[in-house]
C-alpha cells in the first residue's frame, strides 16, 4: 500500500484526488496539508504545514501554490520522500530548483498531468518537424475564471515542445494585444482565453497555404488530472533520485 502526503488537499484538485483514492486498493493518503485545514472534513488528518505532519508517507503529491515549493523541496529532501509535483505557474529559478532536488530524492513534474495532453505533446513534435518551413504555428488555451497563472503551464511547455523541433527556434508573441502590423513567420502565438468553468482546452493549429492542421485536447473534468496524478505516483514509488516526468509514465505504462 502507497502511503500519500497531499499537499494541497482542500483545493479542487486535492479533494478529486481524495476522492479517486477511495477507490484505489494500492494506495492510501496517509495525511494531508493545506492553508485552510477545516475546509472540509476528509477522512485523513490534515494539517496546516508541512513540517507539523506526523504520519509517515512514501510520496508527496503537490496540487497546492507556486509559492509553496521551497518549503515542498525543503521538506522533501529532509525526509527523502519522492515528490509528484503538479502545480503550475513555476519561474525559471523555481524549474531550476526543482531539477537540483531531484539530485537528491525522485521528482516527477509536469505542466499537466493529463495523459492525453502527454500524448498531444508528442504529436505536436511531429508535426512541427514535418511542417515548419511552410506552416504558421499558434496555440490557444482555455480554462475556467479562478485560473492564477498565464498563459497556462501547458500552453508553454507545448510551446517548448515545439520549439525545440524546430531547426530555427520562433519567437513567443502572447495576444498581440495593440500590436500592429502583418504576422512574422518566426513567430508563434500563444492566446489565452479565461471564463466560467472550463476544465481545460489546448488547441494547436499549424496554418499553410491552403490548409489547416489542429491537434486538440478538452478535459472535460479534472478527473482527467487525478488519474496522472495517481499513475505518476505508482512509478515514482522507490525510485531512486532523479528528474522524471509524465513521458517516463507513458512509456512505463
Amino acid at each position: 500500500m502507497i502511503r500519500i502526503l497531499l499537499n494541497g488537499c482542500n483545493g479542487r484538485m486535492g479533494q478529486v484526488v481524495s476522492g479517486m483514492v477511495k477507490d484505489d486498493e494500492g494506495i492510501t493518503i496517509a495525511a494531508g496539508v493545506d492553508t485552510t485545514p477545516d475546509r472540509f472534513t476528509n477522512d485523513y488528518s490534515v494539517y496546516s504545514a508541512l513540517n507539523t505532519v506526523k504520519e509517515k508517507a512514501d510520496v508527496i503529491v503537490d496540487f497546492s501554490n507556486p509559492k509553496g515549493l521551497p518549503i515542498l523541496l525543503a521538506y522533501g529532501i529532509e525526509k527523502k520522500i519522492p515528490m509528484v509535483i503538479c502545480t503550475t505557474g513555476h519561474s525559471p529559478e523555481d524549474k531550476e530548483n526543482i531539477k537540483s532536488a531531484s539530485e537528491k530524492v525522485a521528482i516527477l513534474t509536469s505542466a499537466n498531468m493529463s495523459l492525453g495532453v502527454n500524448l498531444l505533446l508528442n504529436l505536436v513534435k511531429q508535426a512541427a518537424k514535418a511542417l515548419e518551413e511552410n506552416f504558421d504555428i499558434e496555440i490557444i488555451e482555455k480554462h475556467h475564471n479562478q485560473k492564477i497563472d498565464s498563459p497556462s503551464g501547458t500552453a508553454l511547455i507545448i510551446a517548448d515542445t515545439i520549439n525545440n523541433a524546430l531547426k530555427e527556434k520562433k519567437e513567443y508573441v502572447y495576444g498581440r494585444h495593440s500590436k500592429t502590423g502583418k504576422r512574422t513567420f518566426q513567430e508563434l502565438g500563444i492566446h489565452s482565453i479565461r471564463g466560467g468553468n472550463i476544465v481545460g482546452d489546448h488547441s494547436v493549429i499549424f496554418a499553410g497555404a491552403g490548409e489547416v492542421i489542429e491537434v486538440n485536447h478538452s478535459a472535460l473534468s479534472r478527473d482527467v488530472f487525478a488519474v496522472g496524478a495517481i499513475r505518476a505516483v505508482k512509478y515514482l514509488y522507490n525510485k531512486k533520485p532523479g528528474f522524471y516526468n509524465m513521458d517516463d509514465v507513458i512509456i512505463n505504462k
